[in-house]
Order: structure tokens, then C-alpha cells, then sequence
């Protein structure tokens, strides 16, 4: 039976949509190479995710024994957080709502069979 190793960021300030674009790049990855095209992915969610994915390699180094050339992203998602609602004052006394959305991203490793 093989271990998981696990490791979850709440509240993330980037919107799941986006987070979504840079965790279908890297799911299925061996986790190095995963940690290499993150560090020169261009866009802000990339570097949120390098450094949880950054996490969960030093946890299963640290906690499990595990070579971090042995692991694989096993799965890896991207949920919607709670939404702030902000609003900003238009013409003629209205207003106009802004959804600052967050997104919670989980992480789960597997050793390489």
C-alpha cells in the first residue's frame, strides 16, 4: 500500500479558475520536474502552487523517508473558497459589487512504484 502524502493551502488569494490553468499543467508529473516547470511557469498561481508542492516534497522527506526523486503528483486540485464581496460606488447613487474569490488547493503525493 502505498503512502500519500498530503499538503493543502486555504484561502489562496487567486481565483480557482485561474489555479486550475497552472494544476492541469503539472498533474501526473514526477514532482521535480513538476517544481522545475513551475519555477518557470508566467503566471501568479504558479508560484503559489511551487511553493506547496515545494511543502509536500519536504514533508515526505522529512516525515516519511521518502527520495524526492521517487514522487509523483498523485492528484492535485483546485475548489472554491469563500467569496468576499466588495463594493464600489457608481453614478447616480448605485453601486457595483466585486467578487474577490480564493480558491483552496490540495496536493496529495505518491512514491513511485
Amino acid at each position: 500500500m502505498a503512502t500519500d502524502i498530503r499538503a493543502e493551502l486555504h484561502n489562496c488569494g487567486v481565483s480557482a479558475q485561474k489555479v486550475r490553468l497552472v494544476v492541469n499543467l503539472v498533474r501526473g508529473m514526477a514532482a521535480v520536474h513538476a517544481l522545475n516547470t513551475l519555477q518557470f511557469t508566467n503566471k501568479v498561481a504558479a508560484h503559489h502552487v511551487r511553493k506547496l508542492l515545494a511543502s509536500a516534497v519536504a514533508n515526505a522527506e522529512e516525515n516519511f523517508g521518502v527520495s524526492r526523486d521517487d514522487l509523483v503528483v498523485y492528484r492535485i486540485s483546485a475548489d472554491e473558497a469563500p467569496t468576499r464581496k466588495w463594493r464600489r460606488f457608481g453614478a447616480r447613487g448605485r453601486f457595483k459589487p466585486l467578487l474577490r474569490r480564493a480558491s483552496h488547493i490540495t496536493v496529495i503525493l505518491r512514491e513511485r512504484e
